[in-house]
């Protein structure tokens, strides 16, 4: 008989999301089979932003996450660039990239040690405290030396944390959100003394990516390996690009593009489209351009379980994140499944954190980080670009020198939506189906799926009407879960 598992909320991520699977026998193995992940609380920010000084959203959309808002300070001034028609000082453009760098170095260190590695190592005996327990427990866990070693490790890698946020912090003015993105560049003038200072952090963290980072995701893998051949999903892969390597941004350190069946083509912006069957927004909210995108609450509709959309390349499925850059930039490309996504990821911290040293060796004291510019009356534009997690737009129109239209699409958006107008599950459910279960009251496997996309709701709702909470998916449950 089919079990229907509630695992709500999922612990060990950015913000609220909640997950359902179907778990029913395959073959004689209990196994996914059906899979749904919702969002239960509003994103207002579209909102927000109508009506204010266009340029408030470089701030203002820095909130919208505290764990990787340099990303949204940069998207909302390529937008704003796009729509002032200014090209960012070359100054200027070193400093977002080393800021946004820091974010990055941060961001992965953070999901493979303090949110993705707990799934895998047992800490009975080690951490027998909250937050360690309760929590699920699997005879495949890994114990002893190797358990205890990488719990060091997890400790180091909160010092390794705080010193990428001060290092983003010299450029950026403060961390995790930044002061100093602006349209035209940045405001932070460069000194002698913030290049070294920035430089010996770096050392730091690049000696313990090199030397403790990657060796343990590559341990992880050879631990579990099994997980090579879990949670592959849409196998579909889009990434916009990110780290400018020109003021124009027509060149990449990281490259953008799209894997869809199994092809690797460029990104038009015009391919990407919003539905919301499923979501908790008006029709007239979907089957829309983010450009002219609409955010109309329908709190009531009986068809919906989440509160993101389900946005769409070429109407088909994708998954962004450290994958999908490392793919279509041609540094990985082993596959497509969970230990797939923590492996890329590590090596990806490691090529932006070499990158690093070189945007601080292009650095020149004294010159102005700023490309002046004005707010025009009117005009549009679009910011495309990649957060930690993946592929990030935000779309600008601008009237009467006032925003009037604002659109955010976050990397949880794309792997974390909901089924769309087509009843195409979101990339995170695809994923999820054909992952083996071994015991309903402990699915950690299911967990190991979710982690790996590394999920950030909180990058993708926002708010909540106390007493009014749409969270169960479905009224009623067989057997229930909750995570630790």
């Amino acid at each position: 008989m089919a079990n229907l598992l509630k695992i709500n909320p999922i612990t060990r991520i950015e913000g609220h999301l909640e997950v359902e699977v179907v778990v029913d026998s395959v073959g004689g193995s209990d196994e996914v089979v059906d899979a749904r992940a919702g969002s239960p609380m509003f994103r207002g920010f579209e909102l927000i932003l109508a009506g204010r000084d266009p340029r408030d959203a470089v701030h203002y959309t820095q909130r919208v996450c505290g764990v990787c808002p340099v990303a949204h300070g940069m998207a909302a001034s390529l937008a704003l660039e796009d729509a002032f028609g200014v090209v960012p000082s070359e100054n200027g453009r070193r400093i977002r990239n080393l800021v946004l760098g820091a974010n990055y170095l941060q961001s992965h260190i953070l999901h493979f040690y303090h949110l993705a590695l707990p799934d895998f190592i047992n800490t009975e005996g080690l951490v027998d405290m909250s937050p360690w327990k309760p929590r699920y427990s699997s005879p495949d866990l890994v114990d002893g030396e190797t358990a205890a070693n990488l719990l060091n490790n997890y400790v180091t890698a909160l010092a390794m944390r705080r010193k990428a946020h001060q290092m983003g912090a010299l450029f950026g003015g403060r961390q995790p959100s930044t002061a100093s993105f602006v349209p035209g560049g940045a405001t932070q003038a460069v000194t002698p003394e913030s290049i070294s200072r920035y430089r010996a952090l770096l050392s730091e963290i690049l000696t313990f990516i090199e030397d403790v980072y990657l060796p343990d995701a590559e341990l992880l893998g050879e631990l579990f390996p099994e997980y090579f051949s879990i949670g592959a999903g849409c196998g579909n892969l889009l990434s916009f690009g990110v780290f400018h390597l020109d003021s124009t941004g027509d060149t990449k350190l990281l490259a953008g593009g799209h894997y869809t069946g199994g092809e690797i083509g460029s990104v038009d912006p015009a391919a990407i489209m919003e539905y919301v069957a499923h979501s908790w927004y008006t029709p007239s909210s979907g089957q829309r351009n983010p450009a002219s995108g609409l955010t109309a609450a329908d709190p009531a509709k009986e068809s919906a379980y989440s509160w993101l959309k389900a946005p769409r390349y070429d109407d088909a499925v994708h998954e962004v994140g450290p994958l999908a850059r490392m793919w279509m930039s041609g540094h990985y490309d082993r596959g497509i499944s969970v230990m797939d996504r923590n492996l890329s990821r590590a090596r990806e911290a490691l090529v932006v954190a070499q990158a690093l040293g070189g945007w601080l060796d292009e650095l020149v004291p004294g010159e102005s980080p700023y490309a002046e510019c004005f707010t025009p009356e009117s005009g549009r534009g679009i910011g495309l670009t990649e957060a930690p997690r993946g592929a990030l737009g935000h779309w600008v129109q601008i009237s009467e020198y006032l925003i009037v239209r604002y659109q955010l699409v976050t990397p949880t958006g794309w792997n974390a939506s909901p089924r769309d107008d087509q009843n195409q599950p979101g990339a995170l459910e695809q994923a999820l189906l054909g992952t083996p279960v071994r015991d309903l009251r402990n699915p950690l496997e299911v967990l190991r799926v979710v982690h790996s996309y590394d999920p950030c709701v909180a990058c993708s709702v926002h708010m909540l009407r106390p007493g009014q909470m749409r969270g169960d998916l479905h009224a009623s449950s067989s057997s229930g879960a909750r995570s630790r």
